[in-house]
């Protein structure tokens, strides 16, 4: 058997609570943004009746205006700015959860309606609570203070006995719990329908998925970015590591000039690579729409030069001809390509072709593959998913795989290729 003491706290804090007191004012703010579109309505209605009685004449008059000022609310709704304004009061005073409703403006058809009948319901319907909360208290104190104030009363006019005494004070308390019920039930009422009102339309929907789609698009970018500039730069860095530290242990004095080419090459790849990292993460704190630069063919010499494995350059073309769009996903898939040929293939050297057509760039790479598997890394193979993915963008095509003893690794980007 359900107790009354808990049922009766429940009622209460569905009548008084925070929520209710909250959705309360979201009401009252209605009723106060109506406001000017009833004194539109007034000057509207004003001929048909005495206009410095207004006030004072009948509800009829007065409920005219309000009908008047309605349409003129609904209209104000369908302006694109609308929309955001509600979804913040709505989020705050309504309890309504933020996901549940739209961001931005309404710039749909569909959407300006929805808002346009968001707003005027909430106008409409906040104007009636807060008409009965300016008008309704004082008459039902008046009546509960009737039967101990002989002045109330008597300006009331209302009987005094012990029977009406009681009936009074009855009335005055049922009319503000009433009140109370009527605003709590009219505020649960709109934060039901500020979803479907305020909520996002498919074309919303369709726009936040694509600037979602745009997000991780340039979060794989600067991913790419990351993993070949800084990837690069640790295998070569390790490997001329481990050579100069294998230089040292066989304790050849003849020996220390490699050693030291060695660490000069180690200390340009990791200034060098530091600068890219730089330029990478200064994207990442910029809130436009940055474009992230980067090394291109231009630079091709240095990169081989510190790559750490003997390379074997062929060119056909005017490479440096080649658009920065292009010829900077190319410098990434020759630095990718040695960063794999240096993971799986150790000192092998390496063989580059890179051609420049009429229409594409042709790139070519090939590093025999060791006797020896080399050990998997976990989570090894972005990297060649990487450089599909670049020449993907460009509308190209890459592959690599290994044939008859040969790892080869081979790109086409078209010279009109964009990003």
């Amino acid at each position: 058997m359900t107790r009354p003491g808990p049922v009766l706290r429940s009622a209460a804090r569905a009548l008084f609570g925070s929520r209710a007191r909250l959705r309360w004012v979201h009401l009252v703010l209605g009723g106060a943004l109506l406001m000017p579109f009833w004194l539109v309505g007034t000057v509207v209605v004003g001929p048909l009746t005495d206009a410095s009685n207004f006030f004072a004449g009948s509800l009829a008059l007065q409920f005219g205006a309000y009908a008047v000022a309605l349409p003129l609310a609904a209209v104000a709704g369908l302006f694109p700015m609308a929309r955001p304004l509600s979804v913040v009061v709505a989020r705050t005073l309504c309890g309504v959860p933020g996901e549940r409703l739209a961001d931005g403006q309404a710039r749909s058809r569909a959407a300006r309606v929805r808002t346009a009948g968001w707003f005027t319901l909430h106008l409409g319907v906040g104007a009636l609570i807060s008409g009965a909360s300016l008008a309704l208290p004082p008459f039902a104190v008046g009546l509960i203070l009737s039967p101990v104030f002989p002045a109330v009363r008597d300006y009331l006019r209302v009987p005094h006995d012990a029977w009406w005494s009681l009936l009074l004070v009855l009335a005055g308390t049922g009319m503000l719990l009433a009140l109370a019920a009527v605003s709590a039930a009219t505020g649960a009422l709109l934060a039901r329908q500020a979803p479907v009102l305020l909520g996002p339309t498919p074309a919303d929907r369709l726009a936040a998925a694509e600037r979602r789609a745009t997000e991780l698009a340039e979060r794989n970018r600067l991913a790419r970015e990351l993993h070949d500039s800084v990837g690069h730069a640790l295998s070569a860095v390790t490997l001329q590591a481990g050579a100069a530290r294998k230089v040292l242990g066989s304790g050849r004095a003849a020996d220390v000039e490699f050693v030291r080419e060695a660490l000069a090459a180690i200390e340009e790849t990791t200034r060098r690579t530091v600068g890219e990292l730089d330029a990478v993460l200064g994207l990442l704190r910029q809130d436009g729409d940055a474009r992230l630069g980067g090394p291109t063919l231009a630079a091709l010499e240095g990169l081989l030069s510190r790559s750490g494995v003997a390379v074997t350059l062929h060119t056909k073309g005017a490479l440096t001809a080649v658009a920065e769009p292009v010829s900077r996903e190319a410098y990434r898939i020759v630095q990718e390509g040695l960063s794999n040929a240096l993971r799986h293939a150790g000192a092998s050297p390496v063989t580059l072709w890179i051609a420049a057509g009429d229409e594409e760039l042709e790139i070519r790479m090939e590093n025999p593959v060791p006797e020896r598997a080399p050990v998997q890394r976990p989570g090894g193979g972005r990297g060649l998913r990487g450089v599909a993915e670049r020449a993907a963008l460009l509308g190209g095509q890459a592959a690599a795989g290994q044939d008859d003893g040969v790892w080869r690794l081979s790109a086409r980007l078209p010279l009109a290729g964009r990003r």
